[in-house]
């Protein structure tokens, strides 16, 4: 446990994870006035330090995130504030098994920050990076059984295809599934720069005039249906919703399009049913003052709502 916990601050020094809009999400979740606060994706506790900083003493902390080795990070940085604080290992989809193991049936706070972490992509080892050499693996959850070299070297190529164009929004999903299915005939696809030479091979020329590295999308793609991620963003903000306390208030910061419209299709069902009412009418971005400090937050999109 020691060594591992000095490995993760070794590695903490050289990873820093900026808390995405947090100026907003203090202001706009209301967090000074809340007494329990639930963090669905804790992550390096970055969002959790600036909480820490303003809530009331008798308020409370909780720390849920799928990665045990993050964890570890947030519970040796929370230890050293005053705060009272429980962090568990799990999915933010079973928030209502969670809440109701801590003796917990509302909270007034749910906060989701969907990005990944610069901890998670500078580690090879988890292979959620296309620049680096590392195993196909890209699982949030190192105890989880399926990762990314499960997918693409058993899916068959209409599956592969299938899942670039529905989580990657991949214009050239066809190609890069053909191509990855012949290749995989000669030998196993199992690392990461394997995996992006076989991406780079089947696209056309035209897209390396683009700023987006080719193999963006696809790492994404695979990502979330290895983690199954948009299923359990509506599922988590679901329950989160139905978990909110009269007057509460969830905020989720979102990285791309397909988490914006599960996240504003899910605040609208709620709003026409008078069970939300939405504070942002459309998402807020981040500031000119934030993307001088974070240039990586510049595609974040926060909203927010109330429980009525």
């Amino acid at each position: 446990m020691n060594q591992l916990l000095d490995r993760n601050e070794t590695k903490m020094k050289e990873v820093f994870h900026y808390p995405v809009m947090h100026r907003e999400i203090i202001e706009l979740l209301d967090i000074k006035n809340k007494k329990i606060i639930v963090d669905c994706t804790a992550g390096l506790g970055s969002h959790a330090l600036k909480i820490a900083e303003i809530i009331q003493p008798d308020s409370y902390y909780i720390g849920i995130d799928k990665d045990e080795e993050t964890l570890k990070i947030v519970n040796d940085k929370l230890t050293k504030t005053n705060i009272k604080f429980s962090l568990v290992k799990g999915n933010f989809s079973d928030v209502d098994g969670i809440l109701k193991k801590l003796g917990i049936s509302k909270a007034d706070v749910f906060l989701f920050d969907l990005g990944i972490s610069m901890y998670q992509l500078t580690d090879p080892e988890r292979g959620f990076s296309f620049m680096k050499e590392g195993p196909l693996d890209m699982r949030m959850d190192r105890e989880s059984f399926i990762s990314a070299y499960d997918l693409v070297n058993n899916l068959s190529e209409f599956e592969l295809e299938n899942i670039f164009r529905k989580f990657g929004e991949e214009k050239y999903a066809r190609r890069v599934a053909h191509v990855l299915v012949e290749k995989r005939r000669e030998e196993p696809i199992s690392s990461t720069t394997q995996l992006t030479k076989v991406i780079l091979s089947a696209m056309p020329h035209t897209v390396f005039k683009y700023k987006i590295h080719p193999a963006t999308r696809i790492f994404q793609a695979l990502r979330i249906a290895v983690n199954r991620e948009l299923e359990a963003l509506k599922a988590g903000i679901e329950k989160a919703i139905n978990l909110l306390s009269s007057g509460g208030r969830i905020g989720v910061i979102s990285f791309h399009s397909l988490e914006d419209r599960i996240v504003k299709h899910t605040f609208k069902e709620f709003d026409s049913r008078g069970i939300l009412k939405i504070l942002t009418k459309k998402p807020i971005t981040p500031g000119k003052e934030e993307l001088v400090e974070n240039i990586a937050s510049r595609s974040g999109k926060l909203r927010v709502a109330e429980k009525i």
